[in-house]
This record gives C-alpha cells, structure tokens and sequence, in this order.
C-alpha cells in the first residue's frame, strides 16, 4: 500500500509534536479525499446528535459548557471512507514506530458546532478513563475566513494560549493529557472530523465524549 504522506513529512510533524507537543499540518487531506469526506459529512448531518461531557455515568448534556452535535464514525458501516480509514493506519503506525506509543486503537466522529456553539477549555482525557493518546482533528470548513469564530484556542504550559483558524483540510494533532484547549464560539456552520488515537481499542468510545 502506497503512504499518503512522504516520510520526510512524517519525521518532521514528529518532531513537532514531541518538542511542543502539538503539530499544526496545512493541507493534510488532498483536494480528493477532502471532498469525499466533506460530502460524506454533508450526507450525514441529520444523523448527529448533541454531544454530552463526561464519560460512564457522569456523562451529561451541557450546553453552557458544550455545544456541538456528533455522528461517531465506524470502519465497517463506513466503508466508503476507506481512503481516511487507511491514513489513519498510516498514521498510528507512524507514531507508534517512531515515538514508541504503542497504539493499539482510534474512535472519530464527524463534529458541527452550529452558530453560537462553543466548547469551554478542557483536557481529552478522564480519570476513569485514560486510554486517549493523540487528539486530532481535520477541519472542513470551505471558505472560512476571519470572524467566522470556531477557533481552537492552545493553551501552552507557561499559561498563554494562541487561536489556530479551522481552515479546510488543516489538520491538528496534540496529546490528549497535556494540552488543554477550548473552541470559541462559531458565527456560522463549522465542521471537523475529530477523535482520539488510543493504547487500545475501546468498546465504549461513541457513547462517551
């Protein structure tokens, strides 16, 4: 099987994300495949549900905290993304060769957080429930420009943060446990398929957010 991304590109985005611990990539997704998941995103919008806080027991709905609506991805239902199942093989056996993580396992949904959602600063992690590695998140957001809102907002170790812009096929990826971040308010429709690279599989990822 070919690799979607040189490896030169790999080692460097490693780099970045070993030193910072987060990476920012423009232009992850080429035209092809962004197009197939944005139309599969599109398709599927009156399939998503409000999305809750929490995991097990504790998880509820909030929308002062949280306001996006979900569909959690499956490989086999969602056969026809074949292309991006087969990237994220790529790219877990890219971390697991060379920052020796160990994954074992991912869960993904599609994400919308229509106009005036929002998602108060958080860490993508549970006491109870510690398997989440690597956050990653590819936006599909066609056009977006300035005042748009729905930026994630990165909040560094020594206390500041910065906004990075949720532009089409941009990709970010962090560790789950160590960076906390937040997504301000949307002004209008922002999209991204978002979800979690894990030590393993868990049986339980599309109940709990």
């Amino acid at each position: 099987m070919n690799a979607y991304h040189d490896l030169e590109d790999w080692l460097s985005w490693m780099d970045d994300i070993s030193s910072k611990d987060y990476v920012i990539i423009d232009n992850f997704l080429r035209d092809d495949l962004y197009t197939e998941i944005k139309s599969f995103f599109l398709g599927k919008l009156p399939n998503f549900k409000e999305a809750g806080i929490g995991a097990h027991a504790d998880n509820q709905i909030d929308s002062k905290v949280r306001g996006d609506f979900t569909y959690w991805l499956d490989r086999q239902r969602d056969a026809q993304l074949e292309t991006y199942w087969n990237l994220l093989d790529e790219t877990m056996h890219i971390f697991n060769r060379y920052c020796y993580l160990s994954l074992s396992g991912y869960e993904f949904h599609l994400a919308h957080y229509p106009s005036g959602g929002h998602y108060d600063k958080h860490l993508d992690q549970f006491e109870n429930r510690n398997n989440r590695m690597i956050s990653m998140i590819i936006y599909l957001n066609d056009d977006w420009k300035l005042g748009d809102g729905g930026e994630l907002e990165i909040f560094e170790k020594d206390g500041s943060s910065f906004l990075v812009e949720p532009l089409a096929a941009r990709c970010v990826m962090f560790k789950s446990a160590e960076v906390p971040h937040a997504v301000l308010e949307a002004h209008k429709s922002r999209f991204s398929l978002t979800g979690w690279l894990l030590y393993q599989p868990s049986s339980v990822g599309k109940l709990f957010v």
